[in-house]
């Protein structure tokens, strides 16, 4: 196995340090690793799709960074067909149905997992039409 070195701050290290003791994973490395292989399946089915789908985004964010998570959001606006936006707490949920080539979906579940402003991002393909 390699090694790799992990820099995160000491808020994250408590998470996962009481995330590891609540699954009960022996060491932070298996937990680790589980995360990984869990983040590579979720992009699977995503990564593997083509032709026109259609699939639902449930996207969550810190209310006080509704503007940046909406401007990002709106970039796509040419492929959503149904938003909803719900307020829980201090968090925003925007959930959005879009229709489109699988290359944007792609790159807008990308850009939503990478954005540091977007708290969670969820996605299911409600419908694939690979013909062209």
């Amino acid at each position: 196995m390699e090694i790799l070195s992990l820099s995160i701050d000491k808020k994250t290290l408590e998470k996962l340090n009481q995330t590891q003791s609540l699954l009960g994973f022996k060491s932070r490395s298996k937990l680790l690793r589980t995360a990984i292989m869990s983040v590579m399946d979720e992009y699977k089915e995503l990564n593997t799709a083509s032709g026109n789908i259609e699939c639902i985004f449930v996207v969550t964010y810190l209310e006080k960074e509704r503007n940046h998570s909406l401007d990002i959001i709106h970039k796509f606006q040419k492929v959503i067909k149904t938003e909803i936006h719900h307020h829980s707490y201090e968090m925003g949920v925007e959930i959005i149905i879009i229709n489109s080539e699988a290359k944007q979906a792609k790159e807008m579940f990308s850009t939503l997992k990478k954005s540091k402003c977007i708290y969670s991002v969820k996605y299911s393909i409600l419908g694939k039409n690979s013909k062209k």
